[in-house]
């Protein structure tokens, strides 16, 4: 009997040795690779070797390892839905630039206006991209986004002194009049504004930076555009006329419609002529000020109030006006704002989108960059952060090292974005991630 329970006891201990070794091969051959040895910290996506091409490099050295990724999520797990971010952590690892990089680019201190509504990661991305301590950003949320997006957004911006959310938001719609108050609201804010702000840019939560803000402070400096304003444009075309020719209503936060069975629109008041540009501009204070206090901007804004995307000619008419501050008239298209792929400008002024097209306009993919970079605008627009994250990835770590290359200040580390080779633990230690 008893030699019966010790054969039961060696057979039930040599089944538990069998079932632990079975378990632990099981679970190391179906448990998901470390994110952080594949790919390195926080699961973050390797270069593409299409993008390694783009980057600083000597022969031999080793590939680029990018050291952020996941930064909606990050944010979110800070407490940016609705608690306390850690701000102080929050600048360092999300690798925010915290000192003038050039006594130039202090001396000359941007605006910009952030119109926004969804892809928290792509605006923070953004944000970083441009930030610089020296200058004043205002952001305007759309009164439709998500809750919690509003609530990440307002934390993230009550960690710096220097960028804002705006004292009125709108509900904004497509090609509606909302888009064009939603940067008035901003520049009313921005006028009030501490900051010795020379010129003014404003963006989509689509764009990306192409020129560095030293880049951006020495073509706004330029001969050419010293003292003038960027609105490119043209007289109004035949084609363009029944957007302010016929009345429109605008359907808050959904869509834009002709009035039917109502008179067609006056002429625009003070005998101004309407010219036919972009919503994107790069204007001097002064003429902001023009803007906010003239009768003629505050009539012809009324007047626009039933036209349709109003953005498209409000500012480059403006700009037409001899006697408004920094005026460039018959300007043409010059300024080199956005580098936009139009899908019937195929063939001519591109060679096709690369990602897709959205509203006819290129959403950019990875082989859309060396067209970028070569165009050499202001801005690039647009991107996906979910759809093509590639081509994102590549332009923001191109345009990072650019900027630190141009630093004429010690660089901090945790300003780096990615470091060639086996610095990760170093970088890591230093920044404490």
């Amino acid at each position: 009997m008893l030699q019966l329970e010790g054969t039961k006891c060696s057979f039930l201990f040599c089944l538990g040795i069998c079932m632990f070794i079975c378990s632990v091969i099981y679970l190391s051959t179906k448990a998901p690779t470390d994110p952080q040895a594949q790919h390195g910290p926080l699961g973050c996506r390797p270069f593409s070797q299409y993008c390694q091409a783009f980057l600083p490099s000597t022969d031999g050295s080793p590939a680029w390892q990018r050291h952020d990724c996941q930064v909606e999520s990050y944010l979110l797990g800070m407490g940016g839905g609705g608690g306390d971010l850690d701000c102080s952590r929050l600048v360092r690892e999300l690798h925010f630039i915290t000192s003038p990089l050039s006594r130039e680019e202090e001396d000359y201190p941007l605006a910009f206006i952030l119109t926004v509504h969804k892809e928290l990661e792509l605006l923070v991305r953004l944000l970083r991209a441009i930030y610089a301590p020296q200058n004043v950003y205002c952001i305007h949320v759309d009164v439709k986004a998500p809750q919690e997006y509003s609530e990440a957004v307002d934390s993230l911006v009550g960690c710096f002194p220097n960028v804002f959310l705006v004292s009125r938001s709108e509900m904004v719609t497509y090609a509606g009049y909302s888009r064009l108050q939603a940067d008035i609201n901003c520049m009313r804010d921005l006028v009030a504004s501490p900051v010795p702000w020379r010129k003014v840019v404003n963006l989509c939560g689509q764009d990306f930076p192409v020129k560095s803000n030293l880049e951006l402070v020495r073509y706004m400096q330029s001969k050419k555009w010293r003292d003038r304003n960027m609105t490119p444009g043209i007289k109004q075309p035949a084609s363009m006329r029944h957007r302010t020719q016929l009345r429109y209503r605008e359907i808050r936060g959904f869509l834009v419609a002709p009035k039917r069975g109502t008179p067609k629109k006056g002429a625009p008041p003070h005998g101004v002529q309407i010219y036919f540009g972009t919503a994107y501009y790069a204007l001097t204070r002064t003429f902001v000020e023009f803007v906010l206090r003239s009768q003629v901007s505050r009539d012809l804004l009324e007047w626009s109030k039933d036209t349709f995307s109003p953005d498209e000619h409000y500012w480059v008419t403006l700009n037409h006006i001899k006697e408004a501050p920094g005026s460039h008239v018959d300007g043409g298209w010059s300024g080199e704002i956005r580098a936009i792929k139009w899908r019937d400008q195929e063939g001519m002024e591109h060679n096709g989108c690369k990602g897709r097209y959205v509203r006819d306009i290129c959403i950019y993919g990875l082989e859309d960059l060396q067209w970028i970079i070569n165009r050499n605008s202001m801005f690039a627009n647009k991107f996906e952060s979910k759809t093509f994250p590639d081509a994102l990835d590549c332009l923001e770590q191109w345009h990072r090292e650019k900027v630190l290359q141009q630093a004429t200040v010690p660089i901090q580390s945790w300003w780096q974005l990615a470091t060639q080779g086996n610095k990760t633990g170093l970088f890591n230690a230093t920044v404490g991630l």
